[in-house]
């Protein structure tokens, strides 16, 4: 997070926690505060491992201001995927809650308090690893192992993010912003923190169980329409299925969405233009964008005026895109560094693994994973995101995992959206989504999941994508599918 530029007043408010406000004057004294002590401790790496809050956002000024590296660790990372990060990135010094610190029994500890909160600053032995010069960040992307990959980030590349958001933005003078994502994770840390921040805006860090989340995929929809109706925010950052859920939610209910919203951003998966349609006559303005970990966060989004549902939106003033002949996106502008632990430069492009095409106007569309690509015994290649998200635009769906690599047909695990759903409701959804597809990306067997696609039964990823071949190897016999080739 860098300083604010003017002409925005000190005295406004930079930070709302529900219960205390904080201008940009005080910030800029807690951040200061803050990298004093890191510089008195010798600190080079410092892990926080905190809920949503001021602390946090205070923590992470603080790091750039004394120069320190910052490694965010999500609060659902499990403690072998935390042991890991501290490890390979070499952390000396962890920033956390009194109650975690039981983790490191043995460590050092000094106890602070960080805007209001108890907090203990833990010293761990550590050796310096080798890492790109500049890294101000390593954000950790859990991967289909569940092994955390460390992705080096420069102070640059980050504002170049942060000063795009903030000129697309602008003409919808976004004054209050809801920090609905944990911060650790860097779509909200740029696109929700840096980019209002440097535009002026509060931003309101609530802890994430007053907005119904818990772990990396539980979540309480009626508690989160309660807080943002509380808090009347003028924009969001959500991941698709939390946009499904609400939209469900208001529809069940009857009631719409704070008329103060200018724009709800989702991001992380494939949207669907139903669903942005849904949700857009409950009265949630929802643009899809795209981005990644490798290009600091988000490369593009749609907005008010500039606006295609079913794309992933238009490059911001940041990013540049372009096509691989084999239909790979390769993005521009503000890459990072390079992986921790790895020697191999970053280009001046770089490939992201996903495939897709840019339209005559310039707008993205995303059709899936390069690596997850299905070819069916005819030869047929299929995008499996792509079937799934038809099947997850269908209202008895929660989630969907399709498989087929050298199958004659498709097949689809399904989560249901309740458990009351039943087969019948979901057959109905497999023949609607069905009439919207070609022949050979039709859904021909099927079953019901056996738990849902999440990471505390096994079959996602901590950032919530699907583990496909847990999925496929616990569901083979249910839809006859041979053990390999599925």
């Amino acid at each position: 997070m860098s300083r604010m530029p003017p002409p925005y007043h000190a005295g406004a408010v930079a930070l709302d926690n529900g219960r205390q406000r904080w201008t940009f004057a005080e910030l800029d004294h807690l951040r200061a505060d803050m990298a004093r002590q890191f510089t008195h401790l010798g600190t080079r790496v410092l892990a926080t491992l905190l809920d949503n809050g001021p602390a946090w956002v205070v923590a992470d000024a603080a790091a750039r201001d004394a120069a320190v590296v910052h490694v965010p660790l999500p609060a659902f990372f499990t403690p072998a995927q935390i042991a890991h990060a501290l490890a390979v990135a070499g952390v000396d010094t962890v920033l956390t809650v009194p109650a975690a610190a039981a983790r490191w029994p043995q460590a050092p500890a000094l106890p602070c308090c960080v805007a209001g909160q108890e907090l203990v600053l833990l010293r761990l032995p550590a050796t310096a690893v080798a890492m790109p010069a500049g890294t101000a960040k390593i954000t950790f992307t859990s991967g289909t192992t569940g092994t955390p990959k460390g992705v080096c980030l420069d102070a640059a590349a980050m504002d170049r993010v942060a000063e795009g958001l903030v000129q697309a933005l602008a003409p919808l003078d976004i004054r209050r912003h809801l920090c609905a994502l944990p911060l650790a994770v860097l779509l909200e840390n740029i696109a929700g923190l840096m980019a209002p921040l440097r535009q002026g805006a509060t931003c309101i860090t609530l802890p994430l169980a007053e907005l119904g989340l818990s772990g990396s995929s539980s979540f309480d929809v009626a508690r989160f329409d309660a807080t943002v109706q509380a808090q009347q925010p003028h924009s969001l950052i959500l991941l698709p299925q939390m946009l499904r859920a609400w939209t469900a939610w208001l529809t069940a209910t009857g009631a719409r969405a704070p008329g103060s919203l200018r724009l709800v951003a989702v991001g992380g998966a494939a949207v669907g233009a139903p669903l942005l349609a849904a949700a857009r006559s409950l009265g949630i303005p929802a643009y899809e964008g795209y981005g990644l970990s490798e290009g600091a966060s988000v490369q593009t989004l749609n907005l008010p005026g500039r606006d295609r549902p079913g794309s992933a939106g238009a490059a911001l003033p940041h990013a540049q895109l372009r096509i691989a002949a084999d239909g790979e996106i390769e993005v521009a502008g503000s890459l990072f560094s390079g992986y921790l632990g790895q020697a191999t430069p970053v280009g001046p492009w770089w490939p992201t693994g996903d495939l897709g095409r840019l339209d005559a106007d310039g707008f993205l569309h995303v059709d899936g994973r390069k690596k997850h690509v299905l070819i069916t015994a005819f030869g047929r290649n299929v995008a499996p995101e792509w079937v799934e998200t038809t099947l997850g635009n269908e209202a008895a769906i929660a989630q969907a995992v399709v498989l087929g690599d050298g199958q004659p047909f498709l097949s689809a695990v399904l989560w249901p959206v309740t458990p009351a759903t039943s087969n019948a409701q979901l057959q109905a959804a497999i023949d609607a989504a069905n009439l919207t597809l070609p022949d050979y990306a039709q859904i021909h067997h099927w079953c019901r999941g056996q738990a849902p696609f999440t990471s505390e039964f096994g079959m996602a990823t901590a950032n919530g994508r699907p583990r496909r071949e847990v999925v496929r190897h616990v569901h083979a016999s249910a839809l006859g599918l041979e053990a390999r080739g599925a």
